[in-house]
């Protein structure tokens, strides 16, 4: 899948993660390999021995075969492969937009956005999805009718840490038992991974935002989703949320009608089946009701 830069540029198109996953998930002999990989134990187990010290010896060939730069970072030793996928990055490096009626993104990724129509019903690449499956709760799907839903899809080579894309009023963690399918657009095509994969989230009531659903989601290898802060109280834009231990995953953001207006070339991209690469920090929606217009 091509991705652009926020100036429409092409950044990046098929690897060879997304031919691997392709050949798991569209060959007879790759859907009997997945059905295994997809368990939540096998996650667990590979969790453990990523938490080794041994299994330090991946971290060089991972940072030279994704062009990591350690020195972005607090640290630059490690402790187990672990330690060094939820690595913190330096506060210079992930500037947050100070603007009160800027929407943030909340993690680094591949991010397009899809318009929720007014039953419910969104269609994520060829797939499509209703608020209720997603949430699992009937009665909060009907808030965000007619909004907008923001995904952000994380790999392996992209920071695993994740922050609040604005200030307010947090709700406790919500969790959603599931399976981890890959977050790739390929697992998309064959299975509705966003109502069948392990998530959890919590509402943010905002001043200039509406309530915001900030959702996230754990995918193939991904064994622990970790936020920080479970119970209610005050957050604000840009302080870490959580992160995500090794893996692809992808963070959810729904807002509601004719509250937020997103970013014109998340938008285009997404209509022209493209992702955007964003960074934690950066703009992508303003307030459809600025306080001070």
């Amino acid at each position: 899948m091509k991705l652009l830069d926020r100036q429409g540029n092409i950044a990046a198109d098929d690897n060879g993660q997304d031919k691997l996953l392709d050949k798991l998930y569209n060959t007879s002999i790759g859907r009997v390999l997945t059905s295994m990989l997809i368990r939540p134990s096998v996650s667990k187990l590979c969790g453990r021995i990523l938490d080794t010290k041994f299994s330090t010896i991946i971290v060089p060939k991972f940072c030279k075969a994704n062009n990591v730069d350690l020195s972005l970072y607090e640290k630059q030793t490690f402790d187990s492969y672990n330690d060094f996928f939820t690595r913190k990055i330096r506060v210079e490096e992930r500037p947050v937009n100070p603007d009160a009626n800027v929407l943030i993104s909340p993690s680094d990724g591949k991010v397009s956005v899809y318009k929720i129509h007014e039953n419910g019903h969104f269609l994520i690449k060829h797939t499509e999805y209703t608020l209720e499956q997603l949430l699992q709760d009937k009665k909060l799907a009907k808030r965000d009718l007619d909004g907008h839903i923001y995904v952000i899809r994380l790999t392996v080579d992209d920071y695993h840490r994740y922050c609040y894309a604005a200030d307010g009023r947090k709700s406790e963690q919500r969790k959603i038992a599931g399976i981890l399918h890959t977050v790739n657009p390929v697992a998309n095509d064959v299975c509705p991974i966003y109502k069948m994969n392990s998530r959890e989230y919590c509402l943010i009531k905002t001043e200039r935002f509406g309530t915001l659903l900030q959702m996230e989601v754990g995918a193939l290898m991904v064994g622990k989703i970790s936020n920080n802060q479970q119970g209610l109280g005050f957050v604000h834009k840009g302080v870490e949320k959580g992160r995500f231990e090794f893996g692809g995953s992808t963070i959810i953001l729904l807002t509601q009608k004719n509250v937020v207006i997103p970013d014109r070339d998340l938008l285009e991209h997404t209509g022209s089946g493209m992702e955007t690469l964003v960074k934690m920090g950066e703009q992508i929606g303003r307030s459809a009701n600025r306080l001070d217009a």
